[in-house]
């Protein structure tokens, strides 16, 4: 896989079945690994090692309804409320980030009213605080800090 401009980690990688797949510590199953999950699974090291969130606050690939569609968020961190804080978008490394990103990030937060938003293909990412009373967003320089 890609390197990333994220901490490297010693991720449990396996073979079966012809695939490659990855253990994903919140989901706690390994799952086949795509660029996109690369991606995934080193957002989840840099926020549980890096950032001290906790494990148990982190859903990873959740439902959602959109417009009547059958939406998923790749990860949700919520606060010890159980209100969610802060939603990551993943795109593979090819991927780039562009404002079409960013939107689809932002129609998924009008449903789960986070108030930290983030983009990331592994190689560049955006933060973003959302203020949902005047309508408006402030990009960040680093994701926010463990709720």
């Amino acid at each position: 896989m890609q390197e990333l401009n994220l901490p490297s980690f010693d991720c449990k990688i396996k073979e079966s079945d012809g695939k490659t797949w990855i253990f994903d510590p919140i989901r706690k199953k390994y799952i086949v690994l795509t660029p996109e999950e690369w991606v995934r699974q080193h957002v989840v090291n840099l926020l549980v090692e890096h950032f001290s969130y906790s494990k148990s606050l982190i859903k990873i690939e959740g439902g959602l309804k959109y417009e009547k569609l059958a939406k998923r968020t790749d990860i949700v961190v919520f606060d010890k409320e159980a209100k969610p804080y802060l939603l990551i978008e993943c795109k593979a490394p090819e991927v780039n980030l562009s404002k079409k990103t960013i939107s689809q990030a932002a129609i998924y937060n009008k449903t789960i009213k986070a108030p930290h938003l983030a983009i990331s293909n592994g190689l560049k990412t955006f933060c973003f605080e959302i203020d949902f009373e005047k309508n408006s967003s402030t990009q960040k320089q680093i994701l926010p800090p463990s709720p």
